[in-house]
């Protein structure tokens, strides 16, 4: 059986289920192909050890498609504040004081509400599987994946592992890290794989919910908060939250290990005082973490996009927002095709989706590894190197502000003094 669509997309994560929903939305037909089935969700259950934080950029794009509504309907966490610091310590740290190397961001002092939003992945992802299965233009197959990719005259053919045929002007990889999509299209990749691998604790704390998300950077690898919803009538007085411990993956390994009364102890030991007291803990899983770009972002009639197309390391969650931030600009790229009378895989367009997306994420990558690279170690002039950086960051409060408000996408356009140093990094280009 063959079927016919404007645009197949592979892969119905966040990014996917969202290109699909606007694309629907825009008036093309749309097929959406995951293994995976259908995201669930129970307001009483235990929060999804996959968090992200979604950006008021996000936030912006979300609403857009109407699926913002759905994810305050389950739930989401509003924080105002962010607050970064180094807890290394070493035999000249007298010479920047310790309030120096502490940088807050504050929602009040960047003219906002709120920074962002911390929101469980399943839950993102089924208030996008709404939005979509509400769009007649949106097919959506689950619990099938793909076997072949094929293009003939104007048509690209998707074979699912059941023998099924769909057929669409352009496909649209956005099934992960480990693409099948880039990989049937021979699209190769680079790859960076850090010494460092994060392990993701769920936790439930003493106290009212948080309103901040923050990091303590180690030499061995940051240490972070992200404060979920209320523990609720059960659990009176507690709270839910995120922890992030990045390390090397031996020590990891050690503490996936240990009891749960015993993993309790060692991170209220090694994470900063400012940690709520634990009173639960849920779940653990550690990963390792890479940078990788695919070399194109377009071959033939098919395209790429979020982590098909780039994956970074996830200091500060910014990969979903980059993903969002892809689908956004493909879709206006897509609708300008159509609106001229073009086949929707002209190289037309689709080398400037490329073009304005290589950039940003390139410039998001570089930046998550100088802060990788700048912190995770114990070299004294390093040390008084980013201490001296964030002490600035406090005394040029307007410099600070006009960056933060950009990476929390409360601005779309980057600052010019951004655009400027950038521009002068060697080897950006290719990353």
């Amino acid at each position: 059986m063959t079927q016919a669509f404007d645009i197949v997309v592979v892969g119905a994560g966040m990014v996917g289920a969202a290109l699909a929903t606007g694309l629907g939305q825009s008036g093309f037909s749309v097929a959406v192909v995951d293994r995976a089935p259908p995201p669930g969700f129970d307001p009483n259950g235990r929060p999804d050890i996959r968090v992200s934080a979604l950006s008021a950029g996000s936030e912006r794009y979300l609403r857009s498609l109407d699926a913002w509504s759905n994810i305050l309907d389950m739930r989401a966490t509003p924080y105002q504040r962010l607050a970064v610091w180094d807890e290394t310590r070493y035999p000249l740290q007298n010479l920047v004081p310790r309030k120096l190397s502490e940088v807050e961001f504050d929602a009040t002092e960047l003219g906002a509400d709120h920074l962002g939003h911390i929101v469980e992945n399943s839950v993102t992802q089924q208030a996008l599987w709404q939005t979509a299965e509400a769009e007649p233009r949106v097919t959506l197959i689950h619990g099938h994946g793909i076997s072949s990719l094929g293009e003939s005259g104007e048509l690209a053919t998707v074979t699912l592992d059941d023998g099924r045929e769909l057929t669409a002007a352009l496909v649209i990889g956005a099934d992960g890290a480990q693409s099948r999509v880039r990989d049937l299209a021979g699209i190769g990749t680079t790859r960076n794989q850090y010494d460092q691998q994060a392990m993701v604790i769920s936790v439930r704390y003493q106290g009212p919910v948080e309103d901040i998300t923050w990091q303590g950077f180690h030499p061995s690898g940051p240490r972070a908060f992200l404060p979920l919803h209320s523990a609720g009538p059960d659990y009176p007085g507690e709270s839910w939250a995120s922890l992030v411990w990045y390390d090397a993956p031996d020590e990891l390994a050690r503490l996936k290990a240990l009891a749960d009364n015993d993993l309790m102890a060692e991170i209220q030991s090694a994470f900063p005082a400012c940690l709520p007291l634990l009173t639960h803990i849920d779940a653990r899983a550690s990963f390792p973490i890479a940078r990788q770009h695919a070399k194109r972002y377009v071959a033939g009639r098919v395209v790429l996009a979020g982590d098909s197309a780039h994956t970074i390391n996830p200091l500060a969650g910014q990969g979903v927002n980059l993903g969002f931030q892809d689908a956004q600009a493909l879709q206006g790229f897509l609708r300008e095709a159509r609106r001229a009378g073009d086949d929707l895989a002209d190289c037309k367009w689709l080398d400037q989706y490329e073009q304005q997306r290589r950039p940003a994420n390139r410039r998001m990558m570089l930046t998550m590894d100088l802060f990788y690279h700048l912190f995770s170690n114990q070299i004294p002039p390093l040390h008084l190197l980013r201490n001296l950086g964030l002490g600035a960051a406090r005394a040029l409060p307007f410099a600070r502000n006009r960056v933060a408000r950009y990476a929390m996408g409360i601005d779309e356009e980057l600052p010019a003094m951004l655009k400027q140093i950038t521009a002068r990094i060697p080897g950006l280009n290719q990353l």
